[in-house]
């Protein structure tokens, strides 16, 4: 039998040689070469016992931590009457799900395309967009992200990532974000939606104006144009409100979701669209848009429970209160390091620290992960150190992630002033 060093070492040598060589490499080099084998709560248990306290949360996915009992709890119940569904009759956990997210959606959103991921949600509001307008354009913005299959890789912002598998799909501008005027200049007559995060995650944790939105709003309205959000990473609770868009007083014609949407415990992504816009674009075939696996017994019901849980244990008003605490103490470690630490900023628990230098940021996550605090940067901007952790991470737990941080960073920039 295998001690756990020769399992560590297994599995890295099955990824090098199996699996993605290069993302071997680069996950070692960020001081995260174990393997992971359990996981409660906020803490990550690797094979070889130790224990992480996760401030990364799966990029989103991890709202209510890891293996929350009542999501486990209403998975395994399913699980032993029909794990998935025949495809052909009704299926209640479609439509209880469905009817669950209409009566909390921001605005007018009804009707809801059930699917597995958050690209999936995308690719279902793009073809929705076109469909119910007869348009065929889409405005996105420099730095968002909105998924790696092809349709929504042609509206995510950042070329490193569509160079490669150009020519995509045609018809999408990007312009910058934050920016009402150039969303203006763009829009045409044959736009069909202005898609955008409230809240750009793998852009940096960027928040627009408190104007931004509603100006879109305004600017959609007048050209008969789509507001689509992709509330992917800042749904459910994540920033502080249940739906980012909040924050702002502005309701979308198309919405999509994912990640927390889950509970953590299984894969799920859901787009949710107005009446109107469901009438037009599947009354004359329902069958226009489909998912063999979309919307399966095992992730309605933990989405369900996830939903009933957010509201029980109050995790909404709980990301807005440890964020504040995170961000009071993020702040702090900027005040001690103000040229290396650029700026702190963001909502709940959707927080990003931005570097000066890149090198620095990459050093502060491998001298937090060696200290047993998990965190990552972001995609679309490497100079950015993102933070998300659980809602149900507590007071200590905070104070002690921000006392690693301080520690990684101090570390990071010494080493960088001794070369």
């Amino acid at each position: 039998m295998r001690n756990a060093e020769e399992l560590v070492e297994d599995v890295i040598r099955q990824y090098q040689d199996y699996v993605n060589p290069g993302l071997a490499s680069l996950m070692r080099f960020a001081g995260f070469g174990d393997v992971e084998a359990s996981a409660r709560g906020c803490i990550v248990t690797t094979a070889t016992g130790a224990e992480y306290l996760d401030c990364l949360g799966g990029y989103g996915v991890f709202t209510l931590g890891h293996s929350h009992p009542r999501v486990v709890e209403a998975v395994r119940r399913q699980l032993e009457t029909m794990p998935l569904s025949s495809r052909t009759f009704f299926s209640a956990p479609v439509a209880e799900l469905a009817e669950r997210l209409a009566r909390i959606a921001p605005g007018a959103l009804q009707y809801t395309f059930v699917c597995n991921s958050g690209t999936e949600a995308v690719e279902g509001a793009l073809k929705i967009a076109r469909l119910a307008s007869g348009r065929h354009r889409f405005i996105c913005t420099v730095g968002g992200f909105h998924g790696k299959s092809m349709g929504s890789l042609s509206a995510t912002g950042r070329e490193v990532f569509r160079r490669p598998f150009d020519p995509l799909v045609p018809g999408f501008v990007h312009v910058p974000f934050d920016d009402v005027q150039a969303i203006a200049d763009a829009m045409n007559d044959e736009t069909a939606g202005v898609l955008v995060e409230p809240i750009q995650g793998e852009g940096g944790i960027r928040c627009p104006s408190d104007t931004y939105l509603p100006r879109l709003r305004e600017i959609c309205d007048a050209s008969g144009a789509y507001l689509i959000l992709d509330e992917v990473q800042t749904g459910m609770g994540r920033t502080g409100a249940m739906f980012a868009c909040e924050h702002y007083g502005v309701a979308p014609d198309i919405m999509t979701l994912a990640k927390a949407l889950g509970g953590g415990v299984m894969p799920i992504g859901a787009v949710m669209a107005t009446a109107e816009i469901w009438s037009r674009a599947f009354t004359d075939n329902p069958l226009l848009h489909t998912s063999t696996f979309g919307g399966n017994p095992l992730a309605c019901a933990a989405a369900i429970a996830t939903l009933e849980v957010i509201e029980a244990e109050g995790l909404v008003a709980a990301a807005a209160e440890r964020g504040s605490q995170m961000r009071a103490g993020l702040a702090q470690i900027q005040s001690r390091f103000p040229e290396a630490l650029v700026e702190v900023r963001g909502k709940g628990l959707l927080l990003g620290i931005e570097f000066a230098v890149k090198d620095v940021a990459e050093l502060t996550i491998n001298g937090m992960a060696r200290r047993g605090v998990i965190a990552a940067y972001t995609l679309n901007n490497p100079h950015v150190i993102r933070l998300e952790p659980p809602a149900v991470i507590s007071e200590a737990q905070v104070s002690r992630a921000i006392e690693v941080i301080g520690e990684a960073v101090a570390e990071a920039v010494e080493m960088l002033s001794d070369l």
